[in-house]
């Protein structure tokens, strides 16, 4: 009876096993591709706020946070807002972990808000994303200044050292590159630039993420080799995105993802990066939590491919979400892409549907996964950001949409 036993509880343990492993992967906890998603540093003085506190209780679906932004001035790296990243005091509500900035701490602000979040979720990743004007990138590629400026950047993301006698320890997995975008001279200084940091940042911290942000089509970057990019990069972040907006007197999608739409669309970008050499897991779809607005548009075809005055601006998805009591939501069948219309007023955006739809399209053609800008433009409900991490989980949970016929 005894051996019995011993053979029946294996037996259970083993199926219970199994089990735990089937919920694990449900959960994303097996997930191939990555979710991440830029956090926008100037979140502290919007209305609402969006504080990484926003986060707290949400994170858990990301596996990387690209913090925006360090700059690129004066040939070196710089904290781009000290206020927002070091020096503001956060009171206990604003805080994640409900406990206030003492007045003598050396780092508050908003790294002091992220440490405190990598403690409550030990897998995630932050990234520090570096971003500065196409002009200053080529000055601080040019040979005879590249491993200075590169130094710049690798003491204060890497080591940790902000400023004299502060420091951020190991708070910054990686740093993201978004240089918007190299010119045909800047080609090989772009690689070149790419190959120096990797050679510092594991000369310090092997292991540490190099990223770059990358425009929808190769043929926008400058002539650079995007396969030899590939190949010295961990992730390469697409944005796909700003395929249509106020620059322009007619209607469209800011990011469809497929179809005959008269723009760009995020299939046609992943085709030409794969065409160019690039592998499928290193491409991220960038995926929009903002839309465009148009006024005066004619009714034919609900406003789709119609001429209007554009409207200044984007506005984040929890502006448009509440225009739609008041519009009819239309969708285009190829990429689930939504746009609304009041008979008047024209808005492109992507919703729950769309951002799952790009997300399991993500996962069916093997890329690395989604990137988000910006994480401060979703609802209060993190809609959005569950519907990606949904997506990429294979769940189903996004609501239903009404659409008008």
């Amino acid at each position: 009876m005894r051996l019995m036993g011993m053979r029946s509880f294996l037996r259970w343990w083993l199926v219970g096993l199994m089990v735990l492993a089937a919920v694990g992967q449900v959960h994303g906890q097996q997930r191939k591709q990555l979710l991440t998603g830029y956090f926008p540093q100037w979140g502290l003085y919007g209305e609402p706020q969006y504080l990484v506190k926003n986060l707290a209780d949400k994170a858990g679906m990301l596996d990387q946070i690209n913090y925006a932004q360090g700059f690129v001035t004066g040939g070196r790296c710089s904290v781009a807002d000290a206020n927002a990243d070091v020096n503001y005091a956060y009171s206990a509500a604003q805080s994640v972990d409900g406990v206030g900035d003492a007045a003598g701490q050396a780092v508050k602000g908003g790294f002091n808000q992220l440490m405190k979040l990598k403690r409550r979720y030990p897998r995630l990743k932050v990234v520090l994303s570096l971003e500065g004007r196409a002009g200053d990138f080529a000055a601080n590629a040019q040979p005879e200044v590249r491993a200075g400026f590169v130094a710049s950047c690798v003491d204060l993301w890497v080591k940790g050292e902000i400023a004299p006698g502060v420091s951020v320890g190991r708070l910054f997995d990686g740093i993201d590159i978004d240089w918007e975008y190299p010119h045909g001279e800047d080609a090989a200084n772009y690689l070149n630039l790419l190959r120096e940091f990797r050679k510092q940042m594991d000369g310090v911290r092997p292991g540490m993420l190099l990223n770059v942000a990358v425009a929808p089509n190769p043929r926008m970057m400058g002539g650079a080799n995007v396969a030899e990019v590939a190949g010295l990069v961990d992730e390469m972040g697409l944005m796909t995105y700003d395929f249509a907006g106020p620059w322009v007197d007619h209607t469209g999608f800011v990011s469809a993802l497929k179809g005959d739409v008269g723009t760009g669309t995020v299939a046609r970008s992943v085709e030409a990066y794969r065409a160019a050499g690039v592998p499928a897991g290193k491409l991220l779809v960038g995926v929009p939590f903002y839309g465009y607005g148009w006024r005066m548009v004619p009714e034919e075809n609900n406003g789709l491919f119609q001429e209007g005055e554009p409207m200044r601006g984007d506005r984040s998805y929890r502006e448009i979400e509440t225009k739609i009591a008041r519009s009819k939501v239309y969708r285009d069948e190829a990429s689930q892409a939504p746009w609304l219309f009041d008979g008047d007023a024209f808005w492109t955006y992507d919703d729950a549907l769309s951002v799952k739809t790009k997300a399991r399209y993500a996962v069916d053609e093997g890329l690395g996964g989604v990137m988000i800008w910006e994480l401060g433009e979703d609802n209060d409900a993190a809609t959005l950001l569950g519907a990606a991490y949904e997506g990429l989980s294979g769940q189903d949970k996004t609501a239903s949409v009404h659409v008008a016929h």
